[in-house]
């Protein structure tokens, strides 16, 4: 892996209201990272918190979680690490002399976040994850929820709410299952602090992206529901019916059936409901449909900050195009040669544009595909496009929808052989979608079998057709024996499928036979 003698390792410690997080980021700061482990522990720190302050008992538990993530963190041989501490510790009258224990015992300097810092982080974290140019960020977490509002790929503004998952439930909540009551009661404090911010109103056409362990809770029950077919929620639509067929799921079922729905964590099914009213409330209140699910969130966005000192504002402009190559840059890709295959699928694209009709959306995907089909080589190269699909399957492409997502892995599992199909995808793809595969698939296997001996022999190709016939011809300082042989064997035939013509291939460079 690329980084393994090289960057740095960086550990973000969240302690929330809830739950303490941990992840550890192996990343060269402008270049690329990924997530090399992380830890999550229950904590409950706003449990039995009173005017006093936070409990001895949930301030033990905090500090014995905080004392394994330092030594988890020594262990890793960390470089650097950035803790942070939010709601529960922000609203304690003990929440000082909580930090100072922290520093005392353990040597961590937590950094008390205010209520817009939390917002500010947390939407720096989706502004990397998401194509987001103007709209809102939601993140219910235990103690808080906070709303932001970004203009023009930037956060301007952010209130936090007490309206975590966690402490609505402390206040409201002593039944199971949940009475009528407690959920008015709920329901109420949501609108009346809701009421506070003016700014918080219907925008029916805004894209609201949301994050946090409910939301996130909130959008496996509804993927397991629907058998999803990628194992990353990057870009999931979670629906407004979904989320009031969950809420009212949620209603009816006592916590010992909650702990048993499938996606939903069984350590959040006492106080998910809580969170689930929560983004009712806000998807009502702006009257949006759907919300779009981010992975990243506050811890995302304070590792990025660094991630991205450099750069004026540490948001990436373009978050597809860096998406696919940290994915590249990660499984150390060979970029002469995906280069190579992404130039000469892009000519045939653009060429074959008149017979295919598809446009830049539709370029992007194969390009993306190009760059990341031979990912699988990292694990073996006997079926690579299969591990090629399975690791973008697994690690997701932040700022690329489902769809899209599906297509690019689907088009680097065709890309040497077997017929292109969208099996195991139906759900997630549109009704012209088998065709775009096909047509795609096509291409980049041409391109791949074009630079089959890596040495870019073939500079360039021209297509030329009648109804009958597609003519492509190769061009080259020398006769491309090798990729000529391996695209007539290989890929001829699927192109020849694709747009319905006889494929002829021949190169401007003479066979060296003719020099004899």
């Amino acid at each position: 892996m690329m980084l393994t003698n090289q960057g740095q390792r960086i550990a973000i410690i969240d302690l929330g209201s809830n739950t303490a997080r941990m992840v550890i980021m192996h990343a060269l700061p402008g270049f690329a990272y990924r997530l090399e482990d992380e830890i999550r522990e229950v904590v409950r720190l706003r449990e039995g918190m009173t005017e006093a302050g936070l409990s001895e008992e949930a301030m033990a538990r905090a500090l014995s979680t905080l004392r394994l993530f330092k030594r988890f963190c020594d262990s890793w041989h960390v470089d650097h690490i950035l803790p942070t501490a939010t709601s529960a510790v922000r609203e304690a009258a003990n929440g000082r002399y909580f930090l100072q224990q922290v520093k005392n015992e353990i040597g961590l300097s937590l950094r008390l976040l205010s209520g817009e810092e939390e917002a500010y982080y947390a939407t720096l974290g989706v502004l990397n994850e998401q194509p987001l140019a103007n709209g809102f960020v939601l993140d219910i977490g235990g103690g808080s929820a906070q709303v932001a509002e970004v203009e023009n790929h930037r956060f301007q503004r952010g209130h936090a709410f007490t309206l975590g998952a966690l402490a609505l439930t402390l206040r409201f909540i002593r039944h199971d299952p949940v009475t009528e009551a407690e959920v008015t009661a709920v329901q109420r404090e949501i609108t009346r602090q809701l009421d506070t911010i003016e700014w918080i109103k219907p925008q029916p056409k805004a894209l609201l992206v949301g994050l946090g362990g409910t939301i996130r809770n909130l959008a496996q029950i509804t993927a397991a529901r629907q058998a999803y077919p990628l194992n990353t929620l990057h870009g999931f639509r979670l629906s407004r019916s979904e989320v009031e067929k969950s809420v009212q799921l949620l209603r009816e079922r006592p916590l010992r059936e909650r702990q048993k729905l499938r996606g939903l964590s069984s350590d959040r099914s006492d106080i998910i409901l809580a969170g689930a009213l929560v983004l009712q409330a806000v998807m009502n209140r702006f009257q949006i449909e759907t919300i779009v699910t981010s992975r990243n969130g506050l811890r995302e966005g304070v590792f990025l900050e660094h991630f991205w000192h450099h750069l004026e504002y540490p948001v990436m402009a373009d978050v597809r195009r860096f998406s696919v190559l940290n994915l590249a840059r990660i499984y150390n890709y060979q970029k002469a040669h995906v280069n190579h295959v992404r130039y000469l699928a892009g000519r045939l694209f653009d060429q074959l544009a008149p017979l295919h009709k598809y446009g830049a959306a539709e370029r992007e995907l194969l390009d993306a595909a190009a760059l990341l089909h031979d990912l699988g080589t990292v694990i073996s190269y006997n079926d690579h496009h299969k591990h090629s699909q399975m690791l973008i399957i697994n690690s997701g492409l932040p700022g690329f929808t489902p769809r899209e997502q599906a297509l690019i892995a689907l088009l680097t599992r065709y890309h040497r052989k077997g017929t292109p199909s969208v099996a195991g995808f139906t759900s997630l793809l549109q009704r012209r979608d088998k065709e775009l595969l096909l047509r795609l698939a096509a291409l980049l296997r041409l391109a791949e079998f074009l630079e089959r001996g890596r040495t870019a022999a073939v500079d360039d190709i021209t297509a030329v057709w009648d109804k009958h016939t597609l003519r492509l011809t190769l061009i080259a300082d020398h006769y491309p024996a090798v990729e000529l042989w391996e695209a007539e064997r290989n890929a001829a035939d699927l192109v020849a499928q694709a747009f319905n013509r006889t494929v002829i291939l021949q190169s401007t460079a003479a066979p060296d036979s003719w020099l004899t």
